[in-house]
């Protein structure tokens, strides 16, 4: 389910801001910006997060901002120095024109050498645990803000999936009517059928014959089974929507199952009305198996 979410809090000289993009996805997925120097937060992070939201592919920006006396890194001089020396050096070997001076390199992309700006926060767990107690409740707000608009959007879900369920109990409902007349349409086919053809053969008709063949048709056509079945898989699936607990994927497998039913009944039934209502049942539940997808 889709959703935002941000949040901005504040602690001495210290400010973290979190926004949070949520979009639908089968599984978890984490796309994270992070403030260069809080890498090691990352795994805390994910976690956090993963608690809260089990489905949907997660966007999440967090910024540290602090003091200037905290500014957390610094210039590498001696390696810069030496990054420039060396590079004209090459650029003297191989005769290349112009000079460090006149711009061939700028600044800015001597900074961006390995190892030129060095980040105090990188490997201090002590400045890593004074931020997160700030970032945790910064990331708490933003989810909060998440899940409430996620929260709205699956409402409006939950009303759309009961809706089809009502109309897969309703076409179930026809087909269990129907069910009982295909033994004896097959019955008054079957017997037209071979008494046209043992009058051409002018060969009589063995009563036991044809009830043994019936009789294994009837079997063979029987949807009782799967009737229930499908019946039993509507109210599991009504049950986990009202799950306060994750049912994403309880609803998933389901909805498969509820296909895989009816899909043995339009195969086994073998009548024109039965399989105008399962190709009518098939319909609705490919809409069902599209939201479940996105369901927590």
């Amino acid at each position: 389910m889709t959703g935002f979410g941000s949040a901005i809090c504040k602690e001495g000289g210290t400010a973290v801001s979190v926004e949070l993009k949520a979009v639908n996805n089968r599984y978890f997925k984490l796309s994270l910006k992070l403030t260069d120097g809080y890498s090691a937060l990352e795994h805390r992070i994910e976690s956090l997060l993963r608690s809260v939201i089990e489905r949907g592919t997660i966007n999440a920006h967090i910024r540290i901002v602090g003091t200037r006396e905290d500014s957390g890194c610094h210039i590498n001089t001696v390696l810069l120095e030496s990054y420039v020396k060396q590079l004209s050096e090459v650029q003297k070997k191989l005769g290349l024109t112009g000079n460090f001076a006149q711009g061939m390199l700028r600044i800015d992309q001597l900074a961006a050498l390995p190892g030129v700006i060095i980040s105090e926060h990188e490997n201090n767990e002590a400045k890593h645990e004074k931020i997160w107690s700030l970032l945790e409740k910064t990331l708490r707000e933003a989810l909060d803000a998440l899940q409430t608009m996620r929260k709205t959007e699956g409402d409006a879900m939950a009303k759309d999936l009961s809706e089809n369920v009502d109309s897969l109990r309703l076409i179930i409902g026809n087909i269990a009517e129907l069910a009982p007349r295909t033994a004896p349409a097959y019955r008054q086919k079957l017997k037209e059928r071979i008494e046209k053809a043992m009058e051409e053969q002018g060969l009589p008709l063995g009563d036991a014959d044809f009830v043994r063949e019936l009789a294994v048709y009837a079997d063979r056509c029987d949807i009782s089974e799967e009737l229930v079945r499908f019946q039993s898989h509507l109210e599991q699936f009504t049950s986990a929507m009202q799950s306060q607990e994750g049912c994403g994927r309880k609803l998933d497998f389901l909805t498969q199952e509820l296909f895989r039913e009816v899909n043995t009944i339009g195969s086994k039934a073998n009548d024109a009305d039965i399989t105008k209502y399962v190709v009518e049942a098939k319909t609705v539940i490919e809409r069902i198996r599209e939201m479940v997808q996105n369901v927590e």
